[in-house]
């Protein structure tokens, strides 16, 4: 067998620990400077704006949106006079629509009054869409609605109509008039044209 030899320059005993050096206070505050906390964001991040603060905007904004006035306008629409949409004003009797009539005359004022019946699915349809014009012309023009069901047969055929019908009123006298048998959108358009050559004769 043959004897192995070792090399003299390796060194079979345990090896010395390394030496350690000391911690440097300097390095220890540059890394824990470098720790950005969340509640203190950079400049660049803008302001830190906690959730609870954002939530009593949001309460505070819907309740002013929400508030109603005595006269049941919403309070957005008190501020900007703009209202989305006008009711049309129900007229139930044959006096009054004279007298509707009437007081426009004194004022020197034009009126539009929509013929429709309960029974009428054009008429259900064309009513929102036309409350949404008189939205557009309010104060300035009225809008009025007549159910044929519900005021005498005297007054209908008086207005010679039939459903939907809305005409345009001045001077006690009909001006002109828009028969709503197509599509709703057609309708109001031509109800809009009718209006602006009225205003701009």
């Amino acid at each position: 067998m043959y004897a192995m030899r070792l090399s003299p320059s390796i060194d079979l005993r345990t090896p010395k620990p390394t030496s350690v050096l000391p911690r440097d206070p300097s390095r220890d505050s540059l890394q824990s400077s470098s720790i950005v906390h969340p509640r203190t964001l950079p400049v660049a991040f803008g302001p830190v704006v906690r959730s609870s603060s954002l939530d009593c905007a949001a309460r505070r904004r819907i309740s002013a949106l929400s508030a109603v006035s005595q006269d049941g306008h919403t309070l957005k629409e008190e501020l900007d006079d703009s209202p989305v949409l006008v009711e049309l004003q129900p007229i139930g009797s044959e006096s009054q629509f004279d007298r509707v009539v009437a007081d426009a005359q004194q004022l020197d004022e034009s009126v539009i009054v929509v013929w429709m019946a309960s029974w009428c699915r054009k008429c259900i349809y064309l009513k929102p869409k036309l409350e949404k014009l008189a939205a557009d012309y309010y104060p300035r023009l009225r809008f009025y609605c007549v159910d044929v069901n519900k005021v005498p047969h005297k007054l209908v055929a008086r207005a010679g109509v039939t459903m939907p019908t809305i005409q345009l009123w001045k001077d006690s006298k009909k001006q002109a008039e828009v028969i709503g048998g197509h599509k709703a959108y057609l309708v109001v358009n031509e109800v809009r044209e009718m209006i602006e050559n009225e205003y701009t004769a």
